[in-house]
């Protein structure tokens, strides 16, 4: 499988879906379960190889940071009370070989350019874009390992994607897509959130992208586009005209933890397949539901 070192993490969204619970804590630090999402996200990552890991980040984000910082003070406390389980999981929250690096991204101007502010870091190597409020639980294996190991056949960018009811593509940034030489799905066009009616298929980009550093050179030369920001998906138009882009259909469930609904479904589906308290919840929810 193809190593990707470096995996970046754009945090500087504000989260209004989810006011009051983000006007102080970052949308990341959502809690499923025992952990925040930005974690599922970071461990997705360090489980293709990641051993940096980017974090480009606004004001108000300090808690990312101090979530994967070291807690003297909190160890302490567990070791001195005899909490060897507890202390165990603050320390191993990433492994001592995986590097946090925080870049601020001082206006918000879209995901391109959080994208574009990781740069300086990445350099001229091939890259994963993980965005956090997209929760994906991989059938069997990490979204981006499976898109490492198509990397290391095609050698070019990939975009996972799924299926979405027409209706929501004005949501997400949606491609075209023909068969490639050995059946992958190369992307002919990539439109961001266009209306039902001129989708060019229901086939949308969610929050895993494989990239290899030309795509900087296309986000240094792309404008404003919808909304007034620099998007990913017009730098990756872009780069059609000079190389392949693949779409992925990953194997795994996406939950959009970036509205309340799906942030409730991925609560009450891990926390059935939690191991410890996953029987206790689904009889819980017997006795609340039926």
């Amino acid at each position: 499988m193809a190593t990707i070192r470096k995996a970046v993490f754009p945090v500087a969204g504000l989260g209004t879906r989810f006011l009051p619970v983000t006007k102080a804590s970052p949308k990341e630090m959502l809690p499923v379960v025992d952990k925040p999402l930005i974690q599922y996200a970071a461990e997705e990552a360090e489980d293709a190889g990641a051993e940096e890991l980017v974090f480009v980040t606004g004001r108000h984000k300090r808690s990312i940071e101090d979530h994967f910082d070291k807690a003297y003070e909190l160890e302490i406390e567990l070791k001195a009370g005899g909490k060897e389980k507890l202390l165990q999981i603050v320390q191993n929250i990433l492994p001592s070989k995986v590097a946090c690096i925080y870049l601020r991204q001082a206006e918000a101007l879209g995901l391109g350019h959080a994208v574009l502010c990781a740069k300086p870091v990445v350099g001229n190597e091939p890259f994963a874009v993980l965005l956090a409020d997209d929760l994906i639980r991989g059938d069997g294996q990490g979204v981006v390992e499976q898109m490492a190991e198509m990397y290391e056949r095609h050698h070019c960018s990939i975009l996972s994607v799924m299926e979405v009811p027409k209706s929501q593509t004005s949501s997400y940034g949606i491609v075209a897509t023909h068969p490639g030489p050995d059946g992958e799905l190369r992307v002919t066009s990539m439109v961001e959130k266009p209306a039902p009616q001129d989708a060019p298929s229901n086939l949308a980009v969610v929050g895993r992208y494989l990239l290899t550093p030309r795509i900087f050179d296309k986000l240094e030369q792309t404008g404003t586009g919808t909304g007034g920001e620099i998007q990913l998906t017009d730098a990756i138009a872009a780069l059609l005209a000079d190389e392949p882009v693949i779409a992925y259909p990953f194997r795994g469930k996406r939950y959009d933890c970036g509205t309340k609904l799906g942030y409730l479904e991925a609560t009450v589906e891990y926390g059935l397949t939690h191991p410890e308290l996953g029987a206790d919840f689904a009889e819980y929810l017997k006795r609340v539901v039926l």
